[in-house]
């Protein structure tokens, strides 16, 4: 049997699904005889020798993970899989046009996609496998299918099944039925489907009673019915990364990326059961949350950097188990191991969670932001406020945490009303981690959005990138595909354009920028502002107005912070209080969401920021 992940994996990165079946056939099915193939390993190898070192992973990068929304990586493929190398090559280049989006680097690629594909079925088929398995999420679709159907043509008693996120739902089935020379697809979790079906293959028999499968009942194509049972915990393998690890010491690609490890703690999302977010589409058909305990999940993480002696953990979870923060992070901060982690988390997290994170190691987060209005946060069903979120944004650049997150918008029934106000306050943020871009959101398939036409989105098509992607009618993309367009909703016309144009000034005067406090001996508090696009001069809060900001750290109403200062023994009155909250906003010293008032001086400069001389005017 040959496991394989085509382009584009990230070449840094081990296949988490070769990983985990590697594993899981090593347990059940101990005397098959198991090869892996990493293609995108393998493709990054080829391009570097074909061209002279002309392309390199950073390329890969730019074709196969950053142009995901323009399906460049399918597209360079694609010429393969229909046995025509101008195949769809006027559609990319019209697309482009329309677009304004730079394609060399794919039209490269893709010259070499063909030597490529007939160089990887030579080296499978030499091996002899009865079985060649596909996993295939995001841009995976093409490459996989351009190799299966060589693969058939050479061998057409070969068994091909493919897997992995692609296949989830109606997607696995339209794949199925479009490419007779795929013979079997697993849709939704595969640890209990997949060895199921690797026995009826030996036996020979129809794999009518695996749930979810798609097979082939002579000329028809079957998709047996889903099962709505999930892969407990205690099932899920620990993956096995030896032959990736090896491979990537071994490559001439290893001088150009860091390795990572990928370890998987949890399934689903906790927050998505209860409160889908309306634009995510993530989980597909298993949203309900499942973790391993943390104590084994640490037992896997030092297993495999001990093994592997890589430090950059990159963990796949959608969503942090809460019960971590007592019983695995406490062990990585004991392990006083220099580890790099990244954790997707919620927003709401409190100052001591994210703390723990960064002594824990995690120095890149994903707190899913997404944006700092409340009604519009509320109309994602995010669970959180404007407020909230910028406290989140002020305590990761703090403790130097790497917050990455884009500010999104085009949610039904917004206005510009909702955001004129945030965006006004952004040059205020410029010294806080400023968000990856301002995108409008595309309807994906499993979103609540998309499940519910009556949320705004009634007419839908597959996204125009599947035109040069696929050679299929309209019907059969509407059940393949993920990504689909629709007419835009909300925000738009100068609006939009105010809020494009906000955030790239943000992203544009971050470097550089540092709003720090710092207390007196007589308690009174300095505010050192040396942020881009603001005088450079010192501002000092004497008695109750330092704290009072001391307690805008939280984030409070006007109401509460007076009553607040009132039981600290300062009343201090209504109007007066309103004027300085107002002032303070108008310095840039405080984000209003409507409800609340934030402070946003940090308390430590992160760690690049430049030190700047603390001699300047004070007001």
């Amino acid at each position: 049997m040959r496991l394989v992940t085509m382009p584009w994996q990230p070449v840094d990165l081990p296949s988490l699904q070769i990983g985990l079946l590697r594993a899981l056939l090593a347990r059940t099915r101990p005397d098959d005889e198991v090869r892996e193939f990493h293609g995108s390993l393998r493709w990054a190898e080829f391009l570097l020798e074909r061209t002279g070192g002309l392309l390199r992973p950073a390329d890969h990068v730019e074709v196969g993970s950053d142009a995901i929304f323009d399906g460049l990586g399918d597209w360079v493929f694609s010429g393969v899989l229909y046995q025509d190398p101008g195949w769809g090559v006027e559609r990319l280049g019209a697309y482009a046009e329309r677009r304004g989006i730079p394609v060399d680097k794919a039209r490269a690629m893709r010259a070499h996609a063909g030597a490529f594909v007939d160089r990887t079925a030579a080296e499978i088929l030499a091996g002899e496998p009865d079985v060649v398995g596909f996993t295939s999420t995001f841009m995976q679709n093409v490459a996989s299918l351009a190799l299966a159907a060589e693969l058939k043509r050479r061998r057409p008693g070969l068994t091909v099944v493919f897997g992995g996120s692609n296949c989830d739902g109606p997607m696995g089935h339209a794949l199925h039925r479009n490419h007779p020379f795929v013979d079997h697809v697993v849709r939704g979790e595969g640890e209990y489907a997949f060895p199921a079906l690797l026995a009826h293959i030996a036996a020979g028999t129809a794999p009518r009673d695996v749930p979810g499968l798609c097979w082939w009942d002579g000329d028809v194509s079957r998709a047996n019915e889903e099962s709505r049972r999930t892969v407990a915990p205690a099932d899920i393998p620990s993956p096995d990364y030896d032959v990736w690890h090896a491979e990537v010491e071994a490559s001439p690609v290893a001088e150009y990326v860091r390795p990572k490890l990928v370890v998987e703690g949890a399934r689903g999302c906790w927050w998505g059961e209860k409160h889908h977010c309306t634009f995510c589409g993530l989980n597909g058909s298993a949203m309900a949350f499942r973790a391993k305990p943390g104590e084994r999940l640490w037992q896997e993480v030092e297993r495999l950097v001990r093994r592997h002696r890589i430090l950059d953990v990159v963990t796949v979870d959608n969503i942090i188990d809460m019960a971590y923060f007592t019983d695995f992070l406490p062990r990585a901060v004991e392990s006083d191991w220099d580890l790099l982690m990244h954790y997707e988390v919620k927003s709401n997290l409190t100052q001591a969670q994210l703390e723990l994170l960064a002594r824990s190691g995690a120095v890149h987060i994903q707190p899913g932001i997404e944006s700092l209005n409340n009604r519009v946060l509320g109309l994602m069903d995010k669970g959180v406020t404007g407020a909230r979120n910028v406290r989140t944004l002020r305590a990761c650049a703090d403790l130097s945490l790497t917050c990455t997150w884009n500010y999104l918008y085009g949610f039904p029934g917004e206005t510009a009303a909702d955001y004129d106000p945030v965006v006004a306050q952004f040059p205020a943020l410029v010294h806080l981690q400023p968000p990856g871009g301002a995108f409008r959101i595309q309807l994906e398939r499993f979103s609540p959005h998309f499940a519910d036409p009556a949320l705004g989105f009634a007419e839908r098509r597959p996204a125009e990138m599947y035109g040069h992607v696929y050679d299929l009618p309209e019907s059969e993309l509407a059940d393949l595909v993920y990504l689909f367009d629709a007419p835009p909703r909300g925000l738009g016309g100068p609006a939009e354009q105010r809020l494009v144009a906000a955030v790239a000034d943000w992203r544009a005067g971050h470097a550089g920028s540092t709003l720090l406090r710092e207390t007196e001996p007589d308690g009174s508090l300095l505010v050192h502002d040396r942020r881009s696009g603001w005088p450079e001069r010192t501002h000092r809060f004497p008695g109750w107005e330092a704290a009072a900001f001391r307690r805008l750290e939280d984030g409070r109403s006007a109401a509460a912070l007076r009553r607040l200062l009132a039981e600290d023994g300062t009343d201090v009155p209504a109007g007066r209080l309103a004027e300085w909250l107002d002032e303070g906003v108008a310095l840039g010293l405080l984000f209003f969401d409507g409800r609340a008032y934030v402070a946003l001086p940090l308390r430590h400069a992160p760690i690049g920021a430049p030190v700047h001389d603390a001699e300047a005017v004070t007001v």
